[in-house]
C-alpha cells in the first residue's frame, strides 16, 4: 500500500460511493442517487471528515464488474490515501455475494479501509 501524504489526510478522507441500476425516466441523474448523495454526504460529515471523495455509477447494475466509477474507486483505494467508503447499503457496492464478501472480508481489511455500510448499520 502507497504510503498517504500523512496518514491525518487518509484518516480525514473518505469514498462514497453511488450507484443504482436504472435511470429515472432520461433524467440527468436519477432520483436514488440524488438521495443517496445526500445520505451519504451527511453520514461522512457526521463522522468528522474533512474530504469527501465522490463515485458514481447511475445505471449500472451491480453484477457488472467493471463499473467505471468503481473500477476507478477501488485503485484510489489500492493508492492508501483513503481511510474509509461508505455506501447506502452493501448491495451498492455488488449484487454478487462473492464479490461483495471478497471485498468487505479481504480487499478492505488488508487495505485498513473501515466501510460504513448506513441503512445495514455498519461500521
Amino acid at each position: 500500500m502507497t504510503r498517504p501524504k500523512s496518514w491525518d489526510d487518509r484518516e480525514q478522507t473518505c469514498a462514497i460511493y453511488l450507484r443504482i441500476s436504472r435511470d429515472d425516466k432520461g433524467l440527468d441523474e436519477s432520483y436514488s442517487i440524488t438521495n443517496q448523495r445526500k445520505l451519504l454526504t451527511r453520514a461522512a460529515k457526521e463522522k468528522g471528515f474533512t474530504s469527501i471523495i465522490e463515485f458514481m455509477d447511475d445505471g449500472i447494475t451491480g453484477t457488472d464488474r467493471d463499473r467505471k466509477e468503481f473500477v476507478r474507486m477501488i485503485a484510489e483505494l489500492e493508492k492508501g490515501c483513503i481511510g474509509t467508503v461508505i455506501v447506502k447499503d452493501l448491495s451498492r457496492l455488488a449484487r454478487d455475494h462473492i464479490r461483495a464478501d471478497t471485498l468487505i472480508e479481504e480487499f478492505f481489511p488488508e487495505h485498513d479501509i473501515r466501510l460504513v455500510a448506513v441503512s445495514d448499520n455498519i461500521d
